[in-house]
């Protein structure tokens, strides 16, 4: 695991350097074969999917701030399950199935809330504590060889980095920082033990999740969708991309004026501790499988994209600032997020589009560049977490990229 100390910055300007300057792919890079259209259309290859990617994933869940005392709690579906996020009466953030052990009713209904001492289920008033365990019930004298020890909530994986939580419904899985390799690491210069949760919201997209996924993986559409936007200030031909190990990716992409500062941000508090890349330039990390974020010295959004149908899907969008002490946040928040949504939309409004070619007959697959190897590096990890066993052949991907993953092994 390595931080991002000097040693790695002046390496990432050395590429942004030969990136901006070469006139081809570089001679090591292979021909990567097109991607299968089926991977975006395909109803058994969506299932396996679904089954083992979202739901054996560290996926990202909220922050501590939106459960701040013991019995703040939150309902959390995005990985199908519904599952109940709680802070326990020690402080400790914990997950379980919303599921009563008597005969599967919700014990919580709201999708948010401060319980008093305890969960009761609404339909025959089993109750738990914020720890999961089971308190009490009704008619205790009608159950035989009753065991309360047996019969607490199902847990779930819940870790976190910094304050950040994640849910993996797998309990094999490796532990989370494990799982982040370098990316937790670098992450450390953004305070995260104090930064803060400053809003969330989302909206709904008519597209396969990976149709939208994708665009935000590569910067090669800059020129086409983000004409008098992003276009205007980041120089797409100079990106440097590093791909890791689990389908975690690095891409910076440079400013067309290095002395550039985004007007929206000028005088906004900064993280003490961020380093001259953040301030510099566009860095955006991908934590597989669908959390983008492209961060910045004065915060960062968290976009998380959900499937919720073959067809459909849901783009979340958390941000964070640095701790501002006191008070209100800075004046600047709401337009800079209203900027950023604005940047989403020029993303999304062509994304349902996409999605009616992908479904006609004339996609028969994918033809990738050397700029956008973050989606076939994407898809290459996605057949290991299914098992190539289980894939049909004219659905895999070829493998091609392994010599170029850093640390693979590690």
């Amino acid at each position: 695991m390595h931080a991002m100390d000097q040693r790695f910055i002046d390496r990432v300007y050395e590429s942004l350097a030969f990136e901006h300057s070469r006139e081809g792919p570089p001679d090591d890079f292979p021909a990567l074969p097109p991607i299968p259209g089926g991977r975006y259309t395909d109803p058994e290859f969506l299932k396996l999917e679904q089954k083992f990617l979202w739901g054996r994933s560290w996926l990202y869940a909220c922050h501590g701030d939106e459960i701040p005392r013991a019995g703040s709690y939150l309902l959390w579906n995005r990985s199908g399950s519904s599952i109940l996020i709680v802070r326990g009466e020690d402080n400790r953030i914990r997950a379980f199935y919303n599921t009563c052990r008597h005969r599967g009713g919700p014990v919580v209904r709201d999708a948010s809330g401060q319980a008093k001492d305890s969960f009761t289920c609404g339909y025959h008033g089993w109750t738990y504590d914020f720890e999961g365990r089971l308190k009490g019930m009704r008619d205790r004298r009608d159950f035989v060889d009753l065991d309360f020890e047996d019969l607490c909530l199902v847990p779930v994986r819940c870790e976190s980095l910094g304050n950040w939580l994640f849910i993996n419904e797998d309990p094999q899985a490796e532990p989370l920082l494990d799982s982040l390799g370098p990316i937790a690491a670098q992450m450390q210069q953004f305070d995260l033990e104090n930064i803060r949760h400053i809003d969330t919201h989302g909206f709904e997209v008519e597209c396969n999740v990976k149709v939208l996924l994708d665009a935000f993986l590569e910067v090669y559409h800059l020129g086409s969708i983000h004409q008098h936007t992003v276009n205007r200030f980041l120089d797409h031909r100079g990106t440097s991309i590093i791909l890791w190990p689990r389908g975690h990716s690095l891409m910076v992409t440079p400013n067309r004026n290095p002395d550039w500062v985004d007007p929206g941000t000028r005088g906004m508090i900064e993280f003490q501790d961020v380093t001259e890349l953040p301030r510099k330039t566009n860095v955006s990390y991908n934590i597989y499988p669908n959390l983008i974020t492209p961060v910045a010295a004065t915060g960062l959004p968290f976009l998380n994209f959900w499937p919720t149908g073959e067809r459909s899907m849901y783009v979340e969008c958390h941000w964070f600032s640095p701790d501002w002490g006191d008070g209100h946040r800075h004046e600047l928040w709401d337009q800079r997020i209203e900027n950023f949504d604005r940047i989403l939309a020029e993303d999304t409004q062509f994304a349902p589009k996409i999605q009616k070619s992908v479904e006609s007959k004339g996609f028969k697959g994918i033809k990738l560049n050397y700029q956008e190897r973050r989606i076939y590096h994407w898809h290459e990890e996605l057949d290991r977490r299914i098992g190539i066993d289980r894939i049909p052949q004219n659905l895999r991907v070829s493998p091609r990229l392994s010599g170029l993953v850093e640390g693979r092994g590690d």
